[in-house]
């Protein structure tokens, strides 16, 4: 099977990382829908502050390019606080400051109160995050987004598995990050997508890892979009 276009040398680089740092595995792998995937992407195992920081990187670097437009980034609880936080960060380093926030899960009813910490929600806010399964998490934060009058401008992912979401347990026509384009009106970047992840199978040199691939385009070709 031959790469389906021209690789992008960002995408290719972050999936290089993923795999490297243990993040994306190969093997078997249930997911949410019940569907037994050959891969597993797992954000939460950039857990050291060098991983964190090259996860950073990666993500300010894609947004930059991007040309979106957004004056604050929001981390929807909980993995999107930690990626909000190191982002704004290496936005900072790469000579874009800009504030961020993120919610907690329970309102806190003392000190500040409320279940949202950080720098106020104002401007065009770009919701950060790791993926999107079904977009609960996205439809959660733009209503906090709007309740607090400001407007959500798009949402930054690492990995778009452009697979099926399912609807009332059936496979939709639709993948989660279409449902957020189409249903929800954002636009939706991320760093790298299954294409790139098949890509990067197709030509890597690592037989071990080359093998993987026909699973990973057979699951693609069953539950892809």
């Amino acid at each position: 099977m031959s790469p389906t276009r021209e690789a992008d040398p960002l995408a290719q680089d972050f999936v290089t990382f993923s795999v490297e740092a243990g993040v994306l595995r190969f093997g078997e792998f249930k997911t949410k829908a019940g569907r037994l995937s050959p891969y597993f992407f797992n954000a939460g195992l950039f857990d050291d502050g060098a991983k964190l920081g090259r996860l950073a990187e990666f993500y300010a670097r894609r947004l930059i390019a991007s040309g979106l437009q957004f004056d604050m980034l929001f981390g929807p609880a909980y993995k999107g606080i930690a990626l909000a936080a190191a982002v704004s960060v290496e936005l900072a380093r790469q000579g874009r400051n800009v504030p961020y926030a993120y919610n907690r899960k329970e309102a806190k009813d003392h000190g500040e109160g409320g279940t949202l910490v950080g720098a106020k929600l104002a401007g065009r806010v770009l919701i950060i995050d790791d993926v999107i399964s079904a977009g609960t998490s996205v439809r959660e934060s733009i209503s906090m987004i709007q309740a607090a009058g400001a407007t959500p401008s798009a949402v930054v992912i690492a990995l778009d598995r452009q697979e099926k979401a399912t609807d009332n347990g059936n496979d939709a026509p639709w993948s989660a990050v279409q449902f957020v384009q189409r249903q929800l009106g954002l636009d939706v970047c991320a760093i790298a997508t299954l294409k790139d992840l098949l890509q990067y199978l197709e030509t890597n040199q690592d037989p071990a890892l080359g093998a993987h691939g026909a699973r990973v385009a057979a699951y693609r070709d069953r539950y892809g979009v």
